[in-house]
């Protein structure tokens, strides 16, 4: 197995890196979708990164679970994950206002992230993992801006301890940090 985590900051050019890779990487690419329409404009967001795949990838649109893209990968040599920070604010999402910061929640979320990545490096796959790096700015606003940067901090952090190589990418330009 091989994991590749590609982060930076929202528009930077991340997934477009992580798409040329796989794309170099082999021709059965299975994409991992995490993103939920949930507005016109995400709509939209969605269909470019549709329009940019080639059509023989396979597509799996999580539907909430990393879990469930173990199943939908087998027979994929190159699986590319986007995202990972997409994944994270749609488990919050789906989170009542009065249950924000639950610690038993926050471990649940992580606990899931781990897991996943325990199963990753358990294929012989190569897995392309893109992720938002939120901590480079401030500290969010709202209460849940800042439990979703919590999370997310600690999911990427996982992430790039089990990675076997890290890119950062900024401004389109990507920056191997790691491999």
């Amino acid at each position: 197995m091989s994991l590749i985590l590609v982060t930076g900051g929202v528009r930077s050019g991340k997934s477009r890196f992580a798409e040329d890779l796989a794309r170099d990487a082999a021709q059965d690419v299975l994409y991992v979708a995490t993103g939920k329409a949930w507005d016109d404009e995400m709509a939209r967001r969605i269909e470019l990164h549709r329009e940019r795949r080639p059509d023989t990838w396979g597509l799996c649109e999580l539907g909430g679970r990393l879990s469930e893209s173990l199943d939908a990968s087998k027979g994929y040599s190159v699986v590319l994950l986007d995202c990972l920070s997409t994944w994270v604010s749609g488990r919050l999402m789906d989170i009542p206002e009065q249950a924000w910061r639950d610690e038993s929640i926050t471990k649940e979320i992580v606990g899931e992230a781990k897991a996943w990545l325990d199963a990753v490096a358990q294929t012989n796959q190569t897995v392309i993992a893109v992720t938002s790096e939120v901590g480079l700015g401030g500290v969010a606003m709202s209460r849940l801006g800042r439990w979703f940067a919590d999370i997310l901090g600690d999911v990427n952090q996982q992430a790039a301890r089990q990675a076997d190589t890290v890119y950062a990418v900024i401004a389109g330009l990507p920056w191997r940090m790691k491999g």
